[in-house]
This record gives C-alpha cells, sequence and structure tokens, in this order.
C-alpha cells in the first residue's frame, strides 16, 4: 500500500519528536510550511506554552511570500526578534518531518544569523 507525502512526513516528524522536546532553557523551534507559507513557533513543552511566534500569513509579512527562500528568510527575522525580546538565546531545532533542504534550512541559517544558537 502506497503512502502519502503527507503520511510520511508525519512519521518523521513522530519519531523525531520522540527524542526532541522544549525546556524552559531550551526551548523547541517547530517550523511548518505548506507551498505558499511558512510558520514557527517557539515551544516550552513543559508547560506547553508558545513563548514566541512567527508567519509569512501575518499582515507585516504580507508583501513577501513565505513561499520561497527570501520569504522564509523574513520570517526567521522576525521571530528571531521575538525571541529576543523574550530573552530567548538558545533553542532546539524541530524541523517538522520535513527534509533539512530549501526554504526549512535558509529558516535555520537565518535565525542562526540573527543569534539564536542550535
Amino acid at each position: 500500500m502506497a503512502r502519502s507525502t503527507r503520511e510520511l512526513r508525519q512519521r518523521r516528524h513522530a519519531r523525531i519528536r520522540k527524542s526532541l522536546s522544549g525546556t524552559a532553557e531550551r526551548p523547541r523551534v517547530a517550523v511548518s510550511r505548506t507551498n505558499k507559507h511558512i510558520s514557527a513557533q517557539i515551544i516550552d513543552d513543559e508547560q506547553g506554552r508558545t513563548l514566541a511566534a512567527a508567519s509569512s500569513v501575518e499582515a507585516t509579512l504580507k508583501s513577501s511570500t513565505g513561499g520561497n527562500v527570501e520569504g522564509a528568510k523574513a520570517v526567521a527575522t522576525l521571530l528571531a526578534q521575538r525571541a529576543k525580546a523574550a530573552n530567548i538565546t538558545k533553542v532546539v531545532f524541530d524541523r517538522g518531518g520535513f527534509d533539512y533542504h530549501g526554504r526549512v534550512a535558509a529558516f535555520a541559517d537565518q535565525l542562526r544569523a540573527d543569534g539564536l544558537e542550535f
């Protein structure tokens, strides 16, 4: 039986999440992407709280699309600013089962360039 792309991604994500968890000291950066948009949250899994979030759907980022590398970098920059405002410097990166390639890799690289450590 052939598995859908979505199902395979969800299985990869579940496999990753078995060993990856965000704490108060090192929250988790969870990335999600679609064909047109990209979004991310900084999550403390111990308390089950989202500490910061950014998405290409926001009004401030409407000029750039989330469907390309430049849009992913813009969202990453916004998330890094919000993380600094919340005194977050160290995180763990959760690629959400997506390949670490293209927009996801560009997003991670931009977060590192903007001062988040992972």
